[in-house]
């Protein structure tokens, strides 16, 4: 079931408004910058999971064009009740980003909130997570066009993960300054290429069936991929391998995000997030 829209009256009039539209009260506006702004979480809504539980989808907003920002877990950086390490990141892209991680709660959840707060350069913001009806996402159904995630796994094998949420698999083992190979394989039901296909001229070639991006979600020191965004195409076997390297010894969780490129706006269909926890040594 996808979001409503809202019907909220303003001065005797009604107004319907895009649950897209009310998410952005929680970015203020600000001139954008190549670096020096602040960071604001982002609550994207909720949807149930198969087992009854049910997943609370958090992204954020990093007013920065260019700067990458790092807040360590804990005080400046913590979910609560449970926390403060509840799978959200410690390295923030710029920009707006989507769907990043999931916060699962249980069945009987009700009416209750968690809460993910982030402290930088002085200014402190904590966004409510909860599930109001009007906050449920099509995260995992497609909605009426019966689009699904991609589906990812780290094997050929192995466990197989779909949606924003999912728990991480390792850990694996590194060393610091040498290439660590990272293998993914990833499956769609295809029907966003198709789309994209009948919008594309014969010039420009077949649109991918999933694209793999690569991002460094946890960690002390900084990860390098040799290819941070990959494509696996209709009629390949699925796998896309790169590289990453490490900085700094210590506890890493990464994430690939898998996306048929069907979504956009407040849109949560459909992509995947898949983690991958690596413990570096010297």
């Amino acid at each position: 079931m996808q979001r409503q829209p809202a019907v909220i009256t303003v001065a005797g009039v009604i107004v319907v408004a895009s649950w897209s539209l009310l998410a952005a009260g929680q970015l203020p506006l600000a001139p954008v910058r190549t670096s020096g702004q602040t960071i604001t979480p982002v609550y994207e809504g909720w949807y149930e999971n198969p087992d009854g539980t049910f997943s609370l989808s958090w992204g954020y907003f990093n007013r920065n064009s260019e700067e990458i920002i790092e807040i360590p877990i804990g005080a400046d950086n913590r979910v609560e009740p449970g926390g403060p390490d509840r799978g959200q990141p410690t390295v923030f892209d710029s920009r707006r980003q989507r769907g990043v991680f999931t916060v699962v709660v249980p069945a009987d959840f009700g009416d209750k909130e968690v809460h993910w707060t982030l402290s930088f350069r002085g200014d402190t913001q904590t966004i409510p997570g909860h599930m109001h009806r009007d906050w449920m996402l099509d995260a995992l159904g497609g909605g009426a066009g019966g689009d699904t995630p991609p589906r990812v796994k780290f094997a050929e094998n192995g466990p197989e993960y779909t949606g924003p949420g999912n728990p991480p698999e390792g850990p694996l083992t590194a060393t610091v300054g040498t290439p660590l190979p990272l293998v993914v394989w990833a499956t769609d039901d295809g029907i966003s290429r198709r789309r994209r296909q009948r919008d594309k001229s014969d010039d420009d070639g077949p649109p991918p069936l999933v694209t793999l991006t690569w991002h460094l979600h946890q960690g002390p020191g900084e990860a390098t991929f040799a290819d941070e965004e990959l494509e696996i195409m209709e009629n390949g076997d699925g796998r896309a391998e790169t590289t990453v390297t490490f900085t700094e010894p210590g506890e890493y969780l990464l994430r690939v995000l898998a996306n048929d490129r069907s979504s956009g706006g407040g849109s949560q269909c459909c992509w995947t997030n898949a983690f991958l926890r690596v413990n570096v040594s010297e």
